[in-house]
């Protein structure tokens, strides 16, 4: 179901102190992007609503999140989500930034040599479950060869999803473009997995019955010739 426009998010994003509309204008400075830069910095590709990375943020003070979506009506209910828990926890967003980013260009965002990831969260992505529509998924090997760009080696993405074909297949897409899997399960809730935070379509999902799909992926230290560019 497509979210309905919002005519309030996009004047609420603007006067937002912890909002990027481009975040490429942080390329290559993203060491300053945070009060605290020596904290580890995770990244979460598609946030939706937000309430993965409102409850994520608030509950480690001690990193700092970036949450990446594409629209804004989505980005204006994760800025109001993230600024309620915030003030219901009596904490500042210090540690959190929100921007507004098509994922398939990523690789813009950070320069070159500007490697600071420590871990990447993709939660319940769309699948795109036609052949010739795959090259879109996020985690489809044209992408992941952008994501090594800046995240750290023995850095890791945390993949879940309800989709047992994406599942898979990204399995081999992670292998393929030098990440090790250090752990996978296929029905993350009686995995004994902690910590856990269940997100709003992890919630849906296993309430239909439906298993949640959970991977943990690690850059592997590799020579130049190794990785080679995805079309």
């Amino acid at each position: 179901m497509r979210m309905r426009n919002k005519p309030w998010a996009k004047p609420e994003l603007e006067v937002c102190g912890y909002f990027l509309p481009n975040p490429s204008v942080m390329c290559g400075r993203w060491n300053s992007a945070f009060k605290n830069n020596d904290n580890p910095f995770y990244i979460e590709l598609g946030c939706g609503k937000g309430g993965f990375v409102a409850c994520a943020a608030t509950e480690n003070t001690d990193i700092n999140y970036l949450a990446i979506d594409l629209e804004y009506k989505m980005l204006g209910t994760a800025r109001r989500r993230i600024s309620k828990m915030y003030e219901e926890k009596g904490l500042k967003e210090d540690n959190i930034l929100l921007a507004a980013c098509n994922i398939e260009n990523i690789g813009s965002v950070f320069a070159d040599d500007e490697i600071i990831a420590d871990r990447i969260y993709i939660n319940f992505c769309n699948p795109w479950p036609r052949n010739k529509h795959k090259k879109h998924r996020l985690t489809h090997p044209r992408q992941l060869v952008q994501y090594r760009k800046f995240l750290k080696d023995g850095g890791e993405i945390h993949f879940k999803t309800d989709d047992d074909e994406l599942f898979e297949e990204s399995t081999d897409y992670f292998k393929e473009c030098s990440f090790d899997i250090v752990y996978k399960t296929y029905d993350l809730h009686k995995s004994g997995y902690e910590p856990n935070i269940v997100t709003e379509h992890e919630k849906m999902f296993s309430e239909e019955g439906i298993k949640i799909k959970f991977l943990i992926a690690k850059k592997r230290e590799t020579e130049g010739s190794d990785v080679f560019e995805k079309k």
